[in-house]
């Protein structure tokens, strides 16, 4: 009864004229973004967030839901045209899109991507819906405790298993509890790493790490030509194929729920979810044959599940502050500029903002599909921007996106070296995720801990002392082994390729 009260005091506000004039900008944004390769939503939403600090926060996260969703539809059109995934997750898109391309079913690869997009995204957000409040009601139980293991849970999580190398994860985690120490103690007041420079007094904004991490690097390699694609010849014929859409309903269904199953379990993200609903698809289907081959059910089931992670990713970020991938930890900093801490008291202290940027989420899926819709051979047109020309537009954006949150040029100077060293963590495939995640989960881990030391007067069995805390110490110990786990696999793997050799 709560849920229907909250969503029905939120509804005026997610269909304000400034809401629904920021969720349709932010769309047609995310889509153009998602359709440049080398972009991506975690990179747009950095950019954008500067910029939003003087909106309204529920106008603020309209926009940033509508990047989000755009984002993850527009990586398809690259990948179907050029063959050239725009997000991370259209790799497993290209496998039957860029196919049917060639065989001259562009049109309806496009809008069985799209369509399959929206109804992936809907149903992450009504997941979203129904899944993020009970699950806050049950972080309400949590102690001091609970909550410092839970970031350690976290930290762990995405450290090991975001990157190839668990030590470079962990190296990222460290340089992020680094730079989240900077400021003034909390608890005592003292000044630390400060280094007596009055401006770092106040700690890092989390917007100069942002988007210094995620929004200049691939300025950098644009610049440099890195990210070249020619997209002048691109052309969309106009033939509608006769296509029976009912057969796709199958893979809806299933490809949704493995989306947001995947999109829950922090670290995944919507790569993994798109290619393991589009094996499944191949697998389940009597004629596995076809894929790879301009399937459409496997662009339908790629599609649909990597924009069924959308919503997913962000049930544990907001209601227990535990990010699942790098867009979710950006929009956590989201929520931070505007005053909204995650966890379990942003359902009582800011019901209505809260619920309401869940709507954004719903409502901005059926916006990708009416903007997506009418607008598909506009956004090919994105593809013929020269690529030299976008580097300087994403930098004049960061520099005039985080002079205006304290019109500091201390900020912007941090932040172009924030992106530098972003640049060189890319080249030495250190994952940034860890790193911001870092920032957000190493204060609160450390407030709860000694929060736990003074209620129990130094006696550290408290911190073992419930079964919440005993449950997330097996959860970080599975996680710590299952690097070792990976070896073991990889090493029998071995072993019978030699022997059957």
């Amino acid at each position: 009864m709560d849920l229907l009260n909250n969503i029905y005091t939120a509804l005026p506000l997610v269909f304000s004229l400034q809401v629904i004039a920021t969720m349709v900008l932010g769309t047609v944004v995310g889509i153009a973004i998602g359709a440049l390769p080398g972009l991506s939503a975690t990179m747009g939403i950095a950019v954008l967030i500067p910029l939003t600090f003087s909106m309204e926060p529920l106008a603020a996260l309209g926009m940033i839901a509508g990047i989000y969703n755009g984002a993850m539809y527009g990586g398809s059109i690259p990948a179907i045209l050029l063959r050239i995934p725009g997000t991370p997750a259209g790799i497993a898109t290209v496998y039957d899109g860029y196919p049917m391309a060639q065989q001259g079913r562009a049109k309806l690869a496009l809008d069985v991507s799209l369509v399959s997009s929206s109804i992936g995204s809907f149903a992450s957000a009504i997941a979203l819906l129904l899944l993020a409040p009970p699950l806050a009601m049950l972080a309400l139980k949590f102690g001091p405790a609970d909550y410092f293991w839970l970031a350690v849970f976290g930290l762990s999580t995405i450290a090991v298993l975001m990157s190839d190398s668990p030590v470079k994860g962990l190296l990222s985690a460290c340089f992020g509890l680094t730079i989240g120490m900077i400021g003034i103690d909390a608890i005592n007041g003292q000044a630390r790493f400060t280094f007596d420079i009055p401006e770092l007094r106040g700690g890092v904004h989390i917007i100069v790490l942002l988007t210094g991490l995620y929004a200049l690097p691939p300025a950098i390699d644009l610049a440099l030509g890195k990210l070249a694609f020619d997209g002048r010849k691109l052309e969309i014929p106009d033939d509608h194929e006769a296509f029976r859409w009912r057969g796709l309903i199958p893979v809806w269904i299933r490809s949704s729920g493995i989306g947001i199953v995947i999109g829950i379990i922090p670290a995944l993200g919507g790569n993994i979810a798109a290619l393991l609903s589009w094996n499944e698809q191949r697998r389940a289907d009597k004629d596995s044959t076809r894929y790879g081959k301009g399937a459409p059910e496997g662009v339908a089931a790629a599609e649909c599940a990597n924009n069924a992670d959308t919503a997913a990713t962000l049930i544990p970020a907001i209601t227990l502050g535990v990010p699942g991938n790098a867009v979710a930890a950006v929009i956590l900093g989201a929520l931070l500029v505007h005053g909204l801490r995650p966890g379990p008291d942003l359902f009582t202290n800011n019901a209505t903002t809260v619920y309401g940027f869940m709507l954004t989420m719903l409502v901005t899926a059926v916006l990708m599909f009416l903007i997506g819709r009418f607008g598909s051979k506009i956004y090919i047109h994105v593809l013929r921007v020269p690529p030299a020309l976008l580097a300087p537009m994403i930098l004049c954006l960061t520099v005039i996106g985080v002079y205006s949150v304290h019109n500091s040029m201390f900020e912007v100077c941090l932040m172009l070296g924030f992106g530098l060293i972003g640049f060189v963590m890319e080249k030495l495939r250190i994952p940034t995720a860890p790193a911001v995640l870092a920032v957000i989960l190493g204060p609160m881990a450390e407030e709860a801990f000694r929060r736990a030391l003074l209620i129990s007067r130094g006696d550290y069995t408290y911190l073992v002392a419930s079964p919440i805390s005993w449950g997330l110490l097996m959860l970080i110990a599975l996680t710590a082994l299952t690097p070792v786990f990976r070896k073991f696999r990889q090493g029998k793997a071995v072993s019978a390729a030699v022997e059957n050799s």
